[in-house]
């Protein structure tokens, strides 16, 4: 959408690098991490850390890197794209040495959808990066990466999670919510991961009137569970499949509780909702936590038995909820895509001139 807005014949391909990679790296992916993140989150909390204290890439990773470059080949003959941006650590890596084996290479850009940067997204051949925040570009600078290669745009969301002019009142009409109950908006995050019964459950312990939307997904059997849960609780609940407009849903809801994915929480920083952030995974999402936390635009319900008090905390105390509003905007960054897009345009357009 940002792209085509500075060139209105922009054209993008979303490709999945995971199915250019060998078949033991995809089982290491699909399979291993999220057993591990379920069953021995501490081994993976252990992995993570050490990962990123290494200063040299490991063998495997080396290989699956090259072999991955070597994969995407034909690919990138045939549609020969201008830029590759690519939005995980995983695919930077390839891309880097696919630039490093083939001259023709095109310029690569790393968005980083965290609000800590790992190792693994650190190279000296990529030409662009965009992050969250200013530590994370001193970071990498530290790192080696050249300071003009980074530029700070926040993680890119759609631009309507900005607050708009629509009156609440005349949203929830719309999006058929009770205007006489407080909010609660639930997502559980792209893997499926997160307690939501458990989360409902809790929920009937606050004494002020809710009410909760929860957001499952493409995943049908959350669906079923938080369904079957909802019919035990005591107000009401409306559960959603995947839904297109989840900006409505978090301009109308007075409080959001999530896992702490990068991508949604810089959503709800864009929508300024406040945020009961719980479960972290390891690795990435504790380090979302303690950014958002210290912004004040986020508290976490850390054992999960104490969500209803910090959910009343934060719905009955409005000074302390203006405080996470405002913290939120002044944290969030709406326009972050259009800040990356014009990076991507400027890299298209000076390779286009290179080759003309």
């Amino acid at each position: 959408m940002a792209l085509r807005e500075i060139d209105s014949d922009a054209r993008t391909q979303v490709v999945d690098s995971y199915k250019y990679a060998a078949k033991v790296m995809s089982r290491v992916v699909s399979d291993g991490y999220l057993q591990m993140v379920k069953t021995i989150p501490q081994m993976y909390r252990y992995i993570y850390d050490r990962a990123e204290r290494a200063t040299e890439v490991g063998p495997f990773r080396t290989w699956a890197h090259q072999f991955t470059a070597q994969n995407l080949r034909p690919l990138m003959e045939r549609e020969g794209p201008d830029v590759v941006v690519c939005t995980h650590a995983f695919p930077s890596g390839a891309m880097a040495e696919y630039k490093r084996i083939f001259a023709d290479a095109p310029p690569v850009v790393g968005i980083v959808t965290d609000y800590a940067v790992h190792a693994f997204w650190i190279h000296d051949n990529i030409d662009g990066y965009c992050v969250a925040t200013d530590a994370i570009r001193e970071v990498m600078i530290a790192r080696g990466v050249a300071p003009e290669r980074i530029i700070v745009s926040g993680i890119p969301v759609d631009p309507r999670f900005a607050p708009n002019d629509e009156p609440r009142a005349a949203l929830r009409e719309r999006l058929e919510l009770p205007s006489d109950r407080q909010i609660a908006l639930m997502m559980a995050g792209g893997l499926g991961f997160g307690p939501l019964e458990r989360l409902l459950r809790a929920l009937d312990e606050v004494e002020s009137p809710i009410a909760a939307v929860v957001i499952a997904g493409r995943n049908a059997r959350m669906e079923r569970r938080v369904l079957d849960a909802a019919q035990s609780v005591h107000y009401p609940v409306r559960v959603l499949r995947f839904v297109e407009n989840v900006y409505d849903y978090m301009h109308a809801a007075d409080v959001l509780l999530t896992k702490p994915g990068g991508l949604s929480t810089a959503e709800a920083l864009a929508a300024q909702v406040p945020m009961v952030l719980y479960k972290p995974l390891p690795g990435q999402e504790e380090r979302n936590v303690r950014v958002l936390t210290e912004w004040g635009a986020a508290v976490r319900a850390r054992p999960l038995a104490r969500v209803p008090a910090v959910l009343r905390d934060v719905l009955t105390d409005s000074a302390a909820r203006e405080r996470m509003i405002a913290s939120a905007r002044r944290s969030g960054r709406p326009d972050a895509a259009r800040e990356a897009a014009r990076l991507i345009a400027q890299l298209a357009l000076a390779r286009t001139e290179v080759h003309a």
